[in-house]
């Protein structure tokens, strides 16, 4: 049995609440009203402050389950590309904290662009529902032509091959708790790396360490040059090969991608390069003993499936954190953490 005082530790709030009005208090957390559009708008000092809320709702979450904290508030939730663990983790993330969510998912045929409405329009009328958006788009720079048209905050989702921040944080967060550090590693990236969003976010908040990149690729696939410029032009030592074996040996953090056929205008490209890496048991035997694997899901065959089995396979870990990043984010644009 637990003792008398860890049980009433368990039951004390983990946020201040306003006692008069029965509701979490507005936090001055530099987040409150905030777009989350691209992770340049982040600093060490913000990313710090986003983790350690996020291990106060895990640990929320863990003892029991859910909390009032943004009770009243409403989440718009829309997609106009597929999504399973993004388009989820919101929605979970929101009703864990109290709140309640709009779900438009599945793509623009379940919403009122499937009749011509423009993305301006359809966020002045979400806004007129809802306290936040969550917005993915195929298009680089639909976030920000959202958060221009809407007066509350909006969280970018993934905007086509452009960026996707908080996969980028919960990625960040994820090799933090893995491996206890963000600082002295050596992370190689594999796959797409031309039109991996989660990639070219990633590879930005990393900047901001002491780190190593690897980048695995085909030619044609390789990190984008503005990318690759700002990674450089931040001191970052980056190694380029088109061989996983070059670098396992080495490497902390092994980040996989999927090959995206749906960017492709070329179909013919895309079988070339489909099945150009494959991460195998036998290709972990020459990983180090202390290392994670991640991947922001969905595979197609990138990881084989024995790998989940290897301790060191962090990726539904991952997945579980994400709930937890945007937990944190949400509570902190509506300034209830």
């Amino acid at each position: 049995m637990l003792m008398e005082q860890e049980k009433h530790r368990m039951m004390e709030p983990l946020f201040d609440y306003d006692v008069m009005g029965g509701q979490p208090a507005l936090v001055g957390n530099g987040l409150t009203g905030m777009d989350i559009l691209s992770v340049d708008q982040f600093d060490k000092a913000k990313i710090d402050y986003i983790f350690a809320r996020a291990r106060e709702m895990r640990e929320m979450v863990e003892i029991v389950g859910a909390a009032d904290l943004v009770k009243g508030n409403v989440l718009a939730c829309i997609f106009y590309e597929p999504s399973t663990r993004t388009s989820s983790s919101f929605i979970a993330a929101m009703e864990r904290l109290g709140g309640s969510v709009i779900p438009i998912t599945g793509g623009v045929q379940f919403s009122s662009v499937s009749k011509g409405e423009t993305l301006q329009d359809t966020m002045r009328t979400l806004e007129q529902y809802a306290d936040v958006i969550v917005l993915r788009h195929p298009q680089i720079g639909a976030a920000i032509a959202a958060a221009e048209a809407a007066t509350v905050p909006v969280i970018n989702a993934g905007d086509g091959a452009g960026e996707h921040p908080t996969q980028a944080l919960l990625d960040l967060f994820t090799i933090q708790e893995e491996l206890g550090t963000l600082d002295g590693l050596t992370v190689s990236m594999v796959g797409d790396l031309r039109f991996g969003r989660t990639v070219h976010s990633l590879s930005k908040l990393l900047s901001m360490y002491n780190v190593k990149l690897n980048l695995v690729s085909p030619e044609i696939l390789r990190l984008p040059l503005t990318t690759m410029n700002q990674v450089r032009d931040a001191g970052i030592d980056v190694r380029e090969t088109h061989d996983v074996a070059d670098i396992i040996a080495d490497t902390d953090v092994l980040y996989v991608t999927r090959v995206q056929k749906e960017r492709f205008s070329d179909l013919s490209e895309y079988e070339q390069v489909k099945n150009q890496y494959e991460i195998t048991t036998e290709l972990m035997t020459h990983a180090k003993e202390k290392m994670v694997i991640m991947h922001p899901l969905p595979r197609v065959g990138e990881i084989h499936y024995d790998v989940d089995r290897d301790p060191r396979a962090a990726y539904f870990r991952q997945v579980r954190n994400g709930m937890y990043i945007r937990m944190a984010l949400l509570a902190g644009v509506l300034g209830r953490a």
